[in-house]
């Protein structure tokens, strides 16, 4: 998800455990050759065998429409050798749309299986290739033609964002018309969308009928949720302090002062959802400026201190 989920969160998502696989933020392919420290800074874990500190695999993401193009910076990207190369079917951005990605693409199925099947061909037989898709652009009516399309273009796995374009991200997510596409297909069905409890993801898996689900707000609002998928016990408040001393220091170290208390504040924005103690660390910490300040409240919220003002941890 661009913008949320990049390599930071990854590291801290993962280190929660529970998580088998991730996928990175989309790398836009759009005319030219991107060179290798483009994948690099997107995907810093290509340097570390393509895994999480954690250990967990990051399959690359890359978005185009240009099946030539597309397949030559998959090449190139194959030769850092990725755990796998997912390609994005499902962005609903306006700015990605309006140059020809994403869901756009959702309305022309043929053009769909020329990008994933030149990609299959440019890519060595030992790295999978992996598509996503949302259910249609404005409407459903070529869901079954786009996933077919996928696997006819020798995708591996499909992963569908159970909603259409026009959707969004409002809810609900229609898991209910995954099962025509699993029916459909022969290559596994991955569910996805609106999946923010340990009870969504149950219901999700038996509405769907798929075996496997993909998390991204609500494994970021809830960092435990994964380990609740598997019966374990979840995160408490006061157990994410170590998490968010990992994210300090790699907020500190990756990215520019100006976006850092930025960063702070949207993960905080989305910890309030399941956890009624963030609701009062997001109040306090409106007005701070400085991701220090931010991150030290987070972890006296979490250690069950009392907040000083400006004060460093």
């Amino acid at each position: 998800m661009e913008g949320l989920l990049d390599h930071v969160l990854r590291d801290v998502l993962t280190r929660a455990g529970g998580v088998d696989l991730c996928v990175s933020e989309f790398i836009r392919v759009s005319g030219s050759l991107l060179p290798v420290r483009t994948f690099h800074r997107y995907v810093p874990e290509l340097l570390n065998g393509g895994k999480t500190p954690a250990g967990v695999p990051v399959r690359v993401q890359l978005l185009g429409s240009d099946p030539t193009c597309m397949a030559e910076n998959a090449a190139r990207l194959a030769t850092l050798n990725p755990p796998g190369i997912d390609l994005n079917f499902g962005c609903p951005a306006k700015t990605v749309n309006r140059h020809g990605g994403g869901a756009l693409l959702l309305k022309t199925p043929e053009v769909i299986h020329d990008v994933v099947s030149a990609v299959r061909r440019a890519v060595p037989a030992h790295i999978p290739v992996t598509t996503k898709m949302r259910l249609g652009y404005e409407d459903q009516s070529l869901t079954l033609e786009n996933a077919l399309a996928m696997q006819d273009g020798g995708s591996a796995e499909l992963v569908v964002h159970a909603r259409t374009k026009s959707d969004g991200y409002k809810p609900p997510a229609y898991w209910e018309k995954l099962p025509a596409i699993r029916q459909a297909l022969r290559i596994p069905v991955i569910a996805n969308g609106e999946v923010w409890t340990v009870a969504d993801f149950h219901r999700c898996r038996e509405v769907s009928g798929c075996e496997d689900v993909m998390i991204g707000r609500g494994m970021v609002a809830n960092p435990g949720l994964a380990l609740q998928a598997r019966g374990l016990p979840g995160l408490d408040w006061g157990a994410l302090a170590p998490l968010v001393e990992v994210f300090w220091g790699k907020v500190d170290s990756s990215i520019l002062p100006k976006y850092q208390s930025g960063r702070f504040k949207q993960w905080l924005g989305y910890l309030r959802r399941a956890y009624p103690e963030a609701e009062q660390a997001f109040m306090d910490g409106r007005t701070y400026k400085e991701m220090n300040e931010i991150a030290a409240l987070m972890l006296r919220s979490m250690r069950g201190e009392a907040a000083l003002v400006g004060a460093p941890a």
